[in-house]
């Protein structure tokens, strides 16, 4: 194999991977995830698209599945979460910690 398609080949692959995964969508208005509740399949990593519609920075956090990302007012960012095994996993805004804590389902 050539060095050039060699190089391609590396580059190509991480993308094939990135366009596997399921991806969801949520959104954060008044410091709450829409929707409340999410389910995913279990074993598979899923990137969730986070969309902050709040004039103020938010926080995803999740103490079950240890992520967190800062979500700057009006921005959108990606969280990418790990292959999960089945089971329920609680996730929220930490910057704003009296607002209804959501779900993630994992079967």
């Amino acid at each position: 194999m050539r060095p050039a398609t060699a190089a391609l080949l590396f580059l190509a692959v991480p993308a094939l991977a990135r366009a596997e995964q399921p991806s969801i969508a949520l959104s954060l208005q008044d410091h709450h995830f829409t929707p409340a509740e999410v389910t995913i399949p279990a074993n598979t990593r899923v990137r969730l698209v986070i969309r902050n519609l709040d004039p103020t920075p938010a926080e995803f956090e999740s103490d079950d599945f240890k992520a967190e990302k800062i979500i700057p007012a009006g921005a959108e960012v990606w969280v990418l979460l790990p292959a999960l095994p089945q089971g329920n996993y609680e996730f929220h805004d930490e910057y704003h910690e009296d607002a209804s804590k959501s779900r993630l389902i994992v079967k």
